[in-house]
């Protein structure tokens, strides 16, 4: 069965086809690295990245993250041989298989098939998968894709900007915000209007976080293009915390300890959830149903919420030791 614990606060995504990059990627704190195949590597390079890719999954120490490749979309020539090339020479190293553009369940079945054929004939255990949603085609069928091959699929990922591609929406910064997505207020006494800025990836986010939730997946926000707007990216990070995301893609080193600060509770958040728990045991030992707590009614949701919160923290700080 595909592993639901593991954390995925940061995703640092690493080019195949850079060695220095890949050197370092062990080190970078990220949660997961996934080493890049696909658009990050030019078509010339592909095969090169797939050697540097087996020979960094095979020589460098990954106990301080989950590692995973990101293979070429199933519309090319080069999947097959990502697949075949990779987890024949590295699978025991490979936490995780991270299939792009993925548009219908047939895509992960795909990819399920080879992976067990090759772990039956390696005696491979058996490797993960997540998901990018990223076509409009992919959104329209993402209840379906999430609930395809259980036993392996893991995660979803928002990829942003071929989504944005997909779907003909005007961008001007990948996972960013659009001016012209906005909303003006009635007019104020003076006849101005103020103007307030929408996200424009909300709905697909949502309905994303809603089909993982629905089927014991986990949420992953993707990548956010200007890697020096800092509050730019920490807004974004929560927006999709706030939605119920795990994590979200780092796409430079930078980046990686920002989503680890959002996907990690704060001590205030810690400090509650406790508080909540403490008074929920208080009052079922006084035979009560609900209780309030600073003036709040918290009832059996508080717990479930509160229990999901420690449960995080915990596994943070076994990561940590």
């Amino acid at each position: 069965m595909a592993v639901k614990t593991r954390l995925h606060r940061s995703e640092l995504a690493v080019p195949g086809s850079n060695p220095r990059m890949l050197a370092k990627a062990p080190n970078a704190g990220a949660d997961v690295v996934f080493l890049d195949l696909e658009d990050a590597v030019a078509p010339e390079d592909k095969e090169q990245a797939r050697r540097n890719v087996i020979e960094a999954l095979n020589t460098l120490d990954w106990s301080r993250c989950s590692v995973t490749v990101r293979i070429n979309g199933l519309d090319t020539p080069y999947c097959y041989r990502d697949v075949i090339d990779v987890v024949e020479q590295a699978g025991r190293k490979l936490d995780a298989i991270l299939i792009p553009k993925v548009n219908r369940p047939e895509d992960i079945n795909f990819v399920a098939t080879l992976l067990s054929q090759i772990e039956q004939a390696k005696g491979l255990k058996p490797i993960n998968l997540y998901a990018l949603i990223e076509t409009a085609a992919g959104m329209d069928n993402v209840r379906e894709i999430a609930r395809a091959c259980p036993e392996r699929l893991e995660a979803l990922v928002f990829g942003v900007a071929d989504y944005a591609a997909s779907i003909q929406a005007r961008t001007t910064n990948i996972g960013g915000i659009n001016p012209d997505y906005a909303v003006l207020s009635d007019p104020l006494e003076d006849g101005s209007r103020l103007r307030h800025f929408s996200d424009p990836w909300h709905y697909a986010l949502a309905r994303m976080v809603v089909a993982c939730r629905a089927n014991g997946l986990r949420p992953i926000d993707g990548p956010f293009g200007d890697i020096h707007d800092t509050a730019g990216y920490l807004a974004a990070a929560r927006r999709a915390a706030a939605l119920g995301c795990e994590g979200k893609w780092a796409i430079h080193p930078s980046q990686v300890p920002l989503a680890n600060e959002v996907f990690t509770p704060s001590a205030a958040e810690v400090e509650r959830a406790r508080r909540i728990l403490e008074a929920m045991q208080q009052a079922a030992r006084e035979g009560k149903g609900a209780v309030a707590l600073d003036g709040r009614l918290i009832d059996a949701a508080s717990i479930r919420l509160a229990q999901n919160l420690i449960a995080k923290v915990e596994q943070i700080d076994r990561g940590k030791s």
